[in-house]
């Protein structure tokens, strides 16, 4: 018989249990200043390229809920002020096309709903009364509607025979009943219906239901709304197939604003989405490309001719996905978003394909784990607003002309909390893997105070994806790991983005694979720089870093003690319990009966009794996309083995665990908590 260690299993998130403070730092971030950080997204530059809309996000320790307000700002950072106020959620702000007025998604009458404002005098009023809250919105260009996507309620088709409860009855919920493949969606929760598309007069009136049917128009998460430079037509990638549920096939649909006909404008086997309009009508630009049943593929520009049909690829040569697409003026150029190195560029091309870049550094959402996500508008004398990131930046407004010139930060939401706080200085660092020689970046956050001279425990923090990025931006909780005395080591092992298409997909059909090396040679790297002490490694990741954690710990036993974050543990099951099904023909060659062996071969139970390591599993109870299941299969198997170990089970809480910014702060207060106790180097003190 084996023996179990002492446990403590936490099943739920409490915040105060597990306060972890540095004696005497409060000039340091703590985990309670997420509650005092913005951050700014979803820029809307004005059509006279004088003004910037923008949204502005914070969070509310009293109700403990994020919200978010609209502010505008002048093109030279000047009159910076917003245009609502309080704790609802305020959202998609966009300019007529005379710049006169504006629409935006607000929840202060109780439910979402598009609101008008006329600017010069700041009169608004409320356009829509629908069930759910639109998104995707957009003025046509003649100014007379809005067209939005919204739910449309609908049912299981079978339906039971049920009695009638008796008069004054309290019976039981009804059943669920499910008849589609993806009925539930990570941070949406149980699917009541499909997402259509509406046109609603912007002067006010009933909203018009222009498609129906049992498909979403737009993505479970939301999608754009694009109209024709005629205001005839609007364009809309959505997938249309039998089996839209089940593919990724998505295809550019234009419908007809009048009557809701549909014409289909691509057909391939493959995704095309962004579609852009060119200024005079005549041409399409979106991106794409043919599905060849890889993980990951690399998303590149095209152009259709309208009245033919006929399409062209540019061929800007990047090796790099890229996203929102923007016309200039006269129609000859194309600018763009696109990742390389895991940094955010703004680009431009001509439609022969010679690229240029305009600026660096772009960013996303404050609280983001990874990726660069990044968003940029345009107006039509050549000036342009985008979110702005650095490592000391957690985002920001900045601006600049496509004439040339240099690009000017104009807001900084943060500096009242970053003036007194220090933070961790960031390093870019390149390495060689253990098992190829592949050249592998990372960046390694030190302490505030750092010493040289002295000994630190060091955190590597593994991004999930797993096709996605690290990069020279703000984060969060890497910076709060800092902040409590640790090194803490990111990067970008085989599989991430933004270092061509080879790159990512040396990990298909072998995930994770040979990761392992490429992340231990990076713990390795910083070793040989001295300062860290070997015998406090520690090493955490969410998602696909969780998956990652797993595969580490079962193959070494060189860190005192792991956090898995909502980690994949059983593929078998997790490719018919995810939200995301097409995981069993993308990230496998097929369906986990018909390739047992492979999927075992990657299943992070077949090393779990190599594992020695103090392990903590932690998933929200809400994640709909690595299901709890998973966790708990895991932290069962380690229980069994004699392993100690804990299961934290975050109440509510989708993937990502920041919806609630308390169950953000418990998360990381958690796992440091959790090193913290294995720490055997520790200076810190507990309450």
């Amino acid at each position: 018989m084996f023996k179990i260690k002492k446990q403590r299993t936490i099943v739920s998130a409490i915040l105060c249990s597990l306060t972890i403070l540095i004696a005497g730092d409060d000039n340091v971030l703590q985990s309670m200043d997420i509650f005092e950080m913005e951050g700014v997204s979803d820029p809307q530059i004005s059509p006279d390229g004088s003004q910037i809309l923008y949204v502005r996000s914070g969070s509310d320790v009293m109700s403990d809920k994020r919200y978010s307000n609209i502010w505008i700002i002048n093109f030279d950072g000047s009159n910076n002020r917003p245009l609502t106020s309080g704790q609802n959620g305020n959202s998609q702000p966009r300019w007529s096309p005379d710049g006169k007025q504006i629409i935006y998604v607000s929840s202060s009458s109780g439910s979402g709903q598009i609101h008008k404002r006329w600017m010069d005098t700041g009169e608004t009023t409320i356009l829509t009364n629908v069930q759910t809250g639109p998104h995707g919105i957009s003025w046509s260009p003649n100014g007379k509607h809005v067209a939005f996507f919204g739910t449309v309620p609908q049912g299981a088709d079978f339906k039971a025979d049920l009695p009638t409860p008796p008069a004054g009855a309290e019976w039981a919920a009804p059943a669920k009943v499910i008849d589609r493949l993806v009925y539930r969606f990570d941070g949406v929760g149980y699917l009541k219906g499909y997402k259509h598309l509406f046109v609603v007069p912007s002067e006010g009136g009933t909203a018009r239901q222009l498609t129906s049917g049992r498909f979403n128009f737009a993505s479970y998460r939301g999608g754009q709304t694009v109209w024709s430079r005629d205001s005839k037509y609007i364009y809309a990638s959505t997938n249309l197939q039998d089996d839209w549920e089940a593919t990724p096939e998505i295809e550019i649909y234009q419908i007809n604003a009048a009557d809701g006909s549909m014409d289909r404008l691509t057909n391939r086997f493959g995704q095309d989405v962004n579609p852009t309009p060119s200024p005079d009508g005549k041409s399409l630009a979106y991106t794409g490309y043919d599905d060849k049943k890889m993980a990951t593929q690399i998303s590149h520009i095209y152009v259709m001719n309208l009245k033919t049909r006929k399409i062209k690829e540019i061929k800007t040569k990047l090796d790099r996905s890229v996203r929102s697409l923007k016309w200039s003026p006269d129609g000859k150029t194309i600018f763009f978003m696109y990742d390389t190195e895991g940094n955010t560029k703004l680009a431009k091309t001509t439609l022969n394909g010679k690229t240029k870049i305009l600026t660096n550094n772009g960013g996303g959402r404050y609280t983001m784990a990874y990726g660069g996500g990044g968003a940029f508008s345009m107006s039509s004398n050549g000036n342009y607003v985008y979110i702005y990131s650095r490592p000391d930046i957690p985002s920001d407004l900045a601006v600049g002309n496509t004439k040339g010139g240099k690009t000017k930060v104009i807001t900084s939401v943060n500096a009242d909390l970053f003036a007194n706080k220090e933070l961790g200085k960031v390093e870019e660092i390149w390495y060689k893997s253990s098992h190829d020689g592949l050249d592998i970046q990372g960046w390694i956050i030190k302490p505030p105070g750092f010493d040289p001279s002295k000994k630190y425990p060091l955190i590597i923090k593994i991004h999930g994806g797993p096709f996605s990025n690290y990069g020279d931006r703000f984060y969060l909780e890497k910076q709060l790991m800092a902040a409590q005395g640790y090194v803490v080591l990111y990067t970008n092992p085989r599989g991430s983005t933004s270092y061509g298409e080879k790159f990512a997909q040396l990990i298909h059909h072998d995930y994770p694979g040979d990761d392992f090396y490429d992340l231990n040679s990076g713990v390795d790297a910083v070793i040989k720089k001295g300062y860290i002490d070997e015998d406090n490694l520690f090493v955490t990741g969410g998602s696909g870093g969780g998956v990652l954690t797993c595969w580490m710990i079962g193959r070494t036993t060189r860190f005192k003690a792991a956090v898995t974050v909502y980690p994949v543990i059983n593929w078998y099951s997790f490719a018919l319990y995810t939200d995301i099904p097409r995981v069993a023909n993308y990230w496998f060659p097929g369906m986990p009966w018909d390739h047992v062996e492979l999927y075992e071969s990657k299943n992070l139970l077949s090393v779990v009794k190599n594992v020695t390591t103090p392990t903590m599993v932690l998933t929200g109870e809400a994640d709909y996309r690595t299901p709890m299941p998973d966790s708990e299969q895991y932290y069962a198997a380690l229980q069994l083995l004699g392993i100690e170990s804990t299961l934290v089970r975050v109440p509510d809480e989708p993937h990502g665990i920041n919806v609630r910014p308390s169950h953000h702060i418990s998360k990381l207060q958690h796992i440091m908590g959790w090193m913290n106790k294995y720490n055997s180097g520790n200076r810190y003190e507990r309450n």
